[in-house]
């Protein structure tokens, strides 16, 4: 753990984990206190993203200073190899969206514009989950499933997270001319696979898990750098892609089972489809 190996690291939060959840209630206050550092950590992390635009700058400065100009042609292609790839993906989700759903998923689709932009603008899929909840139960998803599938997608169904971190760590071995074999690169996907679960839908979360990729495979993790200059404009296409994957795994959930209803237009302010707002009793 001290060394930033990840794998360990996840192994021995599953550890932890269970052995906290076997003692019940003598384990609230060191769950209180887990919670409170936590807390402590997200602002500490707050603080230091308030400065990183100044340590991007810098980097960004030094590496155009180096390399010339030249390097942001080289940027120019990494970022449009992964908005590619992006809209690769989109149309695999799509594809198998209406092989399940039918011609319903192109209205599926238009009905999630707003939250998807909502996310690509912000780089935060957090910020799209109200919108994109009262899309799926216009669309016909019940609340129930909604309410259930979109949260634990935003914590095990992060394609566009993954994809984003596998871009990234690649991109910083290329620049450090670091060779990755196939059964390396094969080991960082399932890795990849497995550290991505639970990354918060926010604003350079990912770097987290991507410094932590780069020090299981040796490269340098000073190559974060490389990529901080243009995260923000990555983390949108990986932010908009989790909300497209959500709200189509949704829709798939309630097709299974047999509980997606007819589109249903114009909701009403704190109606759902479960407790819909009852209607007016006819005049006498």
């Amino acid at each position: 753990m001290a060394t930033n190996e990840i794998l360990q690291i996840v192994v021995f939060a599953i550890f932890a984990g269970v052995a906290i959840a076997s003692l019940g209630e003598r384990a609230k206050p060191l769950e209180q206190l887990i919670e409170q550092v936590s807390h402590m950590m997200l602002e500490i992390t707050g603080y230091v993203m308030k400065a990183a635009p100044l340590a991007v700058f810098a980097a960004i400065a030094a590496t155009v200073t180096t390399n010339g100009l030249g390097i942001l042609f080289t940027y120019g292609k990494f970022m449009g190899g992964f908005y590619i790839s992006l809209f690769v993906l989109w149309g695999v989700i799509f594809g198998v969206g209406f092989l399940i759903l039918g011609p319903r998923a192109v209205r599926l689709a238009r009905l999630v514009r707003e939250p998807t932009l909502l996310a690509f603008s912000t780089a935060s899929s957090e910020a799209a989950y109200p919108k994109t909840l009262e899309r799926l139960e216009e669309f016909g998803v019940p609340n129930r499933i909604a309410s259930f599938v979109l949260p634990l997608g935003y914590s095990f169904n992060l394609d566009g997270s993954m994809m984003y971190c596998t871009f990234a760590t690649l991109f910083i071995a290329q620049a450090y001319g670091i060779s990755l074999s196939w059964g390396q690169q094969i080991t960082m996907l399932l890795l990849l696979m497995l550290t991505s679960k639970g990354m918060a839908g926010v604003p350079r979360a990912s770097l987290v898990v991507i410094a932590a990729t780069l020090s299981t495979f040796n490269i340098p993790e000073a190559g974060l750098l490389l990529i901080m200059g243009i995260d923000q404009f990555l983390d949108m296409g990986r932010s908009a892609t989790n909300v497209i994957g959500n709200s189509f795994a949704a829709a798939v959930v309630a097709k299974w089972e047999r509980n997606l209803r007819p589109e249903q237009p114009g909701i009403d302010e704190g109606a759902t489809l479960e407790h819909p707002v009852p209607a007016a009793a006819p005049a006498e």
